[in-house]
């Protein structure tokens, strides 16, 4: 009897927790030694495609209207590609009395070293151009920034989702 053959299911590339996962990756790389929680994360995947928007280098994704309602959507891919780059050996949990952060592993630095297509490359500038803006700032300069670029919602959001406060990216 013939048996029938399907495709497997297909995963999505874009708008994943492999996209954002790879992200978060090189963001915590550029920041390493520092640990980011999740919700610094979440402000982070977004303002390192849309650096511009903060006086940075061209930004990676296009310049539509609205996106700052993707931190809603992005939030939850940014948490899933953070459990799927854990369970890749690529970034450690922190758990301390600033909460649950993240961290890069070494093995992080040999995974974006071999990443050499012209996006991943202009990811890697526009995430250590941000880590290093970003660390010059006090905590107040970056929600006001955050609020600014970004909306009131979001720092507000910080507050809602747990502690985040005293962090240095």
């Amino acid at each position: 009897m013939a048996q029938e053959l399907t495709a497997p299911p297909s995963v999505p590339l874009f708008n994943s927790a492999l996209e954002t996962g790879v992200r978060s990756v090189v963001l915590l790389d550029a920041a390493y030694p520092e640990a980011c929680d999740l919700t610094r994360l979440t402000w982070l995947d977004h303002l390192v495609v849309h650096t511009h928007d903060i006086g940075g280098p061209a930004s990676l994704h296009p310049d539509v209207p609205q996106r700052t309602g993707e931190l809603l959507v992005r939030r939850r891919l940014v948490e899933e590609g953070l459990q799927l780059m854990r369970r890749l050996h690529m970034i450690d949990t922190v758990v301390d009395g600033e909460g649950i952060r993240y961290r890069s592993r070494e093995e992080a630095s040999a995974l974006i070293e071999c990443m050499r297509t012209s996006y991943a490359l202009a990811l890697r500038e526009r995430a250590d151009w941000l880590a290093a803006r970003l660390a010059a700032m006090s905590e107040e300069e970056v929600s006001t920034l955050i609020s600014d670029k970004i909306g009131r919602w979001a720092v507000e959001f910080q507050g809602e989702a747990g502690p985040g406060n005293g962090q240095s990216l």
